[in-house]
């Protein structure tokens, strides 16, 4: 990775978005009127908004001058073949289902499927919308990530990984009957956008295929996954991104992809399968219920042409490396503020590991979230929390609560969107609650949904 004090970033400027600061006083009655959850908050009342990456990354002139040439028919709009295209190129995948965004492709996937009441979905980590969808059906999502992966303090290559072993056994245990697929997110959201090596993403095709179980990918940031494959992972060093990615999507059997991630894009998303047609016949009807027809699947013809154009953007070396410099940027940062942070750095954002910073906050009184409202009212940052909001629940036979091994705030970084100077001030911010850490209190909850709780969850301070 080249050096950021010398390299410039590769894109110049050419529309800005003014920003507000209010003052403190102001912040700290916003965030008590929205019961201290930031997803209640107004943007304009966010200084530097990192709450996540999806949907809020800067499109290039050439993607504007794309969604110019809108095809609005509403069956067989040109913008609809640029965009299977583009998947088949890069990924592959010859059936693409398009949908309004990632969500939506998960609930096409998981109709598809026939994911029913009593079976278990295994995969690294699922992220907050997949283990949504997969309660919502009465399965039980089963994350098998590698030990290293839950420890911020252990810095492996590759934390994404799946536990092969435990892989071997869940399947040995329930059978494919109960199993009705495997997904790998790559990279591994909840655990800091931590890779998925090759080598991991070949063994757990080959033992899942080996039982008759497909394998899936959730492919929100699969461009920054091969960047590492490429930087880290021994044989790839001189293939290029969309090699990599050719190779790596050869392992699996479809996918789902939220495109406001690694497509540049604001809106959208797909789900795609190798070579099944049934498979897609079956999505096509889901997808005409809920989102449109198979053509455009709830999008303008503008917003396909984007979704084409922005993948091929999100796999150029130079911009990945520049994405993944500046998240390694603001991560040395924070190490050397004495903040504690997932290591290594992964690809789309910082996870502060809030169990480390407030020691004195047990995860009954929402540490991850707390520091969510100190970020707030000290910067007027928004990051989000993946913790026991988000994660913990209670288990419906004992009444005990299950928390969650990580208890993290995420500072998900927008494409092309901050310059290093925010990323400084978002450190600055960060030093002033380490200053005084063991001041800050803990929260209750005072209401919450049954899934999916942390996108509408109050709270009082403790």
């Amino acid at each position: 990775m080249r050096d950021r004090s010398i390299y410039a970033e590769p894109y110049r400027i050419k529309v800005v978005e003014k920003l507000n600061l209010t003052d403190r006083a102001t912040r700290e009655q916003r965030i008590k009127e929205v019961g201290y959850n930031v997803f209640n908050l107004k943007a304009e009342d966010v200084y530097i908004d990192l709450l996540t990456d999806s949907g809020c990354a800067a499109m290039s002139d050439n993607q504007w001058a794309g969604m110019m040439m809108g095809d609005e028919s509403y069956a067989g709009c040109r913008n609809f073949y640029h965009l299977r295209d583009a998947i088949q190129d890069i990924f592959g995948y010859n059936y693409v289902v398009p949908t309004h965004q990632g969500r939506a492709a998960e609930n096409v996937l998981m109709n598809t499927l026939n994911v029913k009441e009593g079976q278990r979905v295994l995969g690294n980590m699922h992220f907050d919308t997949t283990e949504g969808h997969i309660l919502l059906r009465g399965a039980k999502p089963v994350n098998l990530v590698v030990k290293e992966g839950l420890d911020t303090t252990v810095k492996a290559p590759f934390k994404g990984n799946i536990d092969l072993e435990r892989l071997e056994a869940e399947i040995k245990e329930y059978g494919k009957e109960l199993i009705p697929f495997v997904l790998i997110t790559v990279t591994c959201n909840n655990n800091g956008g931590q890779p998925v090596s090759m080598s991991n993403i070949r063994a757990v095709s080959d033992i899942a295929h080996s039982h008759g179980i497909p394998v899936f990918f959730d492919t929100a940031r699969y461009a920054e996954n091969c960047y590492f494959i490429k930087t880290r992972e021994k044989g790839y060093e001189n293939k290029s991104i969309k090699e990599i990615a050719n190779e790596m999507f050869s392992y699996g059997d479809g996918c789902t992809m939220s495109s406001k991630k690694d497509a540049l894009v604001n809106i959208g998303g797909f789900v795609a399968f190798k070579d099944n047609e049934d498979l897609y016949e079956k999505a096509v009807q889901i997808q005409i219920c809920f989102e449109g027809f198979r053509t455009y699947g709830g999008l303008a013809g503008r917003d396909l042409e984007a979704i084409a154009r922005g993948l091929y953007e999100g796999i150029e070396y130079d911009y990945l490396e520049d994405r993944i410099g500046q998240i390694a940027y603001l991560g040395d940062k924070m190490v050397e503020a004495g903040v504690p942070i997932q290591q290594p750095t992964g690809g789309h954002g910082i996870f502060i590991d809030a169990k480390r910073l407030f020691t004195h906050l047990p995860q009954s009184e929402f540490p991850a979230q707390a520091l969510t409202v100190e970020l707030y009212i000290e910067g007027g940052v928004r990051g989000v929390e993946l913790g026991t909001c988000a994660f913990g629940h209670t288990d419906p036979e004992t009444g005990e609560v299950i928390y969650p091994e990580l208890e993290c705030v995420r500072l998900a970084i927008p494409r092309r969107v901050y310059t290093d100077r925010h990323m400084d001030m978002v450190v600055e911010t960060m030093k002033n609650i380490v200053a005084r850490k063991d001041t800050v209190r803990g929260l209750k909850l005072v209401y919450e949904a049954p899934v999916m709780r942390h996108f509408t969850a109050r709270f009082e301070r403790l």
